[in-house]
C-alpha cells in the first residue's frame, strides 16, 4: 500500500528540519570536539521522550540574501521531553545553521517554550552554542535577546533555569545564562565574555586567548560566573540530569524525596576523631559531610570558587537537602567577599525551591584586610546575613568547632531563625579566639606581668575553658543541644522529619532590598 502523499510530505519535511546546516556542517561539528543540537537532547532527555516545538519555522529576513538561506527549524531546537520520567522544557542552539546565531524567529521560539514552562511549572534547560547576535537582522536579534532577559527573570524562583555553555557565548548572548539557576561550561570547547580578544586589545592593548579570557577554568575559579566544569559534553548532560535529581519541578512542589538502602539511625565513629586536638589545625569538612550524607554522595556546586565555603546538594534519610559548610582546610574557614557571596546565592535558590539548608560551622570570622574592606566585605557579608534571615525552609545547624564573632550570628543562628542548632563538644562559641580576647581583657595585666608569655598562655587555658566550648551559649538556648558527633546523622535526619511541616513567612511586600 502506497503512503499517503501529503503524509510523504510531511516526513520530507521533518527530515530535512532534523538536518539543520546540512551534512557538511554537521560532520564538522565532532571536528570541534562537538555534538550537533539534536545529539545533546537525545542524551540529556529520557530515550524517546523529545516532542519538538516548531520544527516548520524559518527566518523572515529578506536582507544581506538571507531570502535564499531559509532553513526549517532556524537555529535552534525547542521542545519538552522528560529526565528521570519529570517533565522538562529543553533548547538546543543549532551551531550548524548561521553559527548558532539568535534573529527574530530563534528569540520567538525560546520564548514560547519559557511562557509555557512558567505556565506549566517545570524547569527550564538550555543548551548554548552561538555565534551571538544575527547581524543581518539588526537591532531585532537585540531585541529578541531583551525578550528572553525578560522571562529569565520572571521565570527565577518559579521555574528551575540550566544552563549549559558547549560553545562560543559572548556579548550580549551572555545575560540569558547569567540570569539562570546554574550555568554548566565544557571544558576546552566553552567560552563566555562579554567583549572577546580583539575588542580587548584595541582597547586595553592586553593580548589575550579565547580560553584565558573566558574559558571554563577562568569562570569556574576566578570569576564564579560558572557553577560547573564538565570535561566533555556528554559528561556535561549527565551532571544536569543529576542536579535536577534533587529540584522540585516549581516553587510550590518539594523536592523529589528518594528511598535510601542508607541507614537513617547510622553512627559513624569516624566523626568522633574527626576534629584535631589542635584547635588552630584544620580538617577537610568534605570528609564529615560524606560521612553523614545518604551513600557519602554530595553534589558539590562552585566547587573551585571561593573554596573557604562549600556548598552543594546531598540526600538525609532520602530527603534532598542544600549543604553550607565553612571549610577550615582552606584560609581556616574564614568568611570573605568571594565566600559570602557564593553562599548566599546558594542559599537564596533554596529557599526559592524549598530545599532545606543544612550548615556544618566552623568560622574564625570574616577576613581583616585593606583589599576586603576595601572590596565591600561589609556588604557582601550582608548578602549571606540577608539570605539566611529571609530563607523560610528548615534550616538545621551544627556548630563542629569555632563560631566566633559576627559570623557566628551570620551562619544560621538561633537568633535568625535556626530551627535546630546542635552543637559538638569541640564547639568554641565566643566574641573571638581565645588568644585574642585575652590580649584585649588582659592587656594591662598583661604588661606588667614578670612572666607575659607564661602568663598569657595561663589566661588563653582559662578563658578556652569557661567561653571556648558550647555549653555558655546552650545554658541560653541558643544551642538546642550539644551532641556526640558520631550521632549527627541520625539527630539532622530526625530533625528534617520534624520540620517537615514548617511553616513561616515573611512580611507581606513587593521584595526586600538585599545589599547588592
Amino acid at each position: 500500500m502506497s503512503l499517503d502523499p501529503k503524509i510523504q510530505h510531511l516526513r520530507d519535511l521533518k527530515d530535512q528540519a532534523k538536518l539543520g546546516g546540512g551534512p557538511a556542517r554537521i560532520d564538522a561539528q565532532p571536528q570541534r570536539g562537538k555534538l550537533t543540537a539534536r545529539e545533546r537532547l537525545d542524551l540529556l532527555l529520557d530515550k524517546g521522550s523529545f516532542r519538538e516545538m516548531d520544527p516548520f519555522v524559518t527566518h523572515r529576513t529578506t536582507d544581506f540574501g538571507l531570502d535564499q538561506q531559509k532553513i526549517m527549524a532556524d537555529s535552534v531546537v525547542t521542545g519538552w521531553g522528560t529526565i528521570a520520567g519529570r517533565l522538562v522544557y529543553v533548547f538546543s542552539q543549532d551551531f550548524t545553521v548561521f553559527g548558532g546565531s539568535l534573529g527574530e524567529v530563534h528569540a520567538e521560539k525560546i520564548c514560547k517554550l519559557m511562557d509555557l514552562a512558567i505556565k506549566v511549572g517545570a524547569p527550564v534547560v538550555g543548551l548554548n552554542d552561538s555565534g551571538g547576535a544575527r547581524i543581518q537582522e539588526g537591532v531585532v536579534s537585540l531585541g529578541g535577546y531583551a525578550d528572553i532577559f525578560l522571562r529569565n527573570t520572571l521565570a527565577s524562583g518559579v521555574v528551575p533555569q540550566i544552563s549549559a555553555i558547549m560553545g562560543p557565548c559572548a556579548g550580549g548572548a551572555v545575560y540569558s545564562p547569567a540570569l539562570t539557576d546554574y550555568i554548566f561550561m565544557v571544558k576546552d570547547t566553552a567560552y563566555m565574555f562579554v567583549t572577546g580578544p580583539d575588542v580587548v586589545k584595541s582597547v586595553t592593548h592586553e593580548e589575550v586567548t579565547f580560553e584565558e579570557l573566558g574559558g571554563a577554568s577562568v569562570h569556574s575559579a576566578t570569576s564564579g560566573v560558572c557553577h560547573f566544569v564538565a570535561p566533555g559534553e556528554a559528561d556535561c548532560l549527565y551532571m544536569i540530569r543529576k542536579l535536577l535529581s534533587f529540584l522540585p519541578q516549581n516553587n510550590m512542589e518539594d523536592p523529589p524525596f528518594v528511598k535510601t538502602s542508607d541507614d537513617p539511625l547510622r553512627m559513624e565513629a569516624a566523626l568522633d576523631t574527626l576534629i584535631p586536638d589542635n584547635p588552630n589545625k584544620p580538617y577537610d569538612i568534605k570528609d564529615a559531610i560524606r560521612l553523614i550524607v545518604d551513600n557519602g554522595e554530595f553534589f558539590e556546586v562552585h566547587e573551585h570558587y571561593a573554596m573557604n565555603i562549600v556548598v552543594g546538594f546531598a540526600r538525609l534519610g532520602g530527603h534532598s537537602v542544600g549543604i553550607v559548610a565553612n571549610q577550615p582546610a582552606v584560609l581556616a574557614g574564614v568568611l570573605d567577599i568571594d565566600a559570602s557571596e557564593k553562599a548566599a546565592r546558594f542559599i537564596r535558590f533554596c529557599d526559592c525551591f524549598n530545599v532545606p539548608i543544612v550548615t556544618f560551622e566552623d568560622v574564625p570570622g570574616f577576613l581583616p584586610g585593606l583589599k576586603q574592606e576595601h572590596g565591600g566585605i561589609i556588604r557582601s557579608g550582608a548578602k549571606l546575613l540577608y539570605a539566611y534571615c529571609e530563607a523560610t525552609v528548615p534550616k538545621l545547624t551544627v556548630i563542629t568547632r569555632k563560631a566566633y564573632g559576627g559570623a557566628y550570628d551570620v551562619m544560621s543562628s538561633k537568633h535568625i531563625r535556626g530551627d535546630l542548632n546542635l552543637a559538638w563538644p569541640t564547639a568554641e562559641i565566643a566574641v573571638m579566639g581565645p588568644d585574642g580576647a585575652v590580649n584585649i581583657i588582659f592587656r594591662k595585666e598583661l604588661e606588667k606581668a614578670a612572666d607575659p608569655v607564661a602568663r598569657k598562655a595561663e589566661l588563653v587555658r582559662e578563658y578556652r575553658e569557661k567561653f571556648a566550648n558550647p555549653y555558655v551559649a546552650a545554658a541560653r538556648g541558643y544551642i538546642d543541644d550539644v551532641i556526640e558527633p558520631h550521632e549527627t546523622r541520625a539527630r539532622l535526619i530526625n530533625g528534617l522529619e520534624m520540620l517537615e511541616n514548617k511553616r513561616d513567612s515573611n512580611p507581606q511586600k513587593k521584595h526586600g532590598n538585599i545589599p547588592l
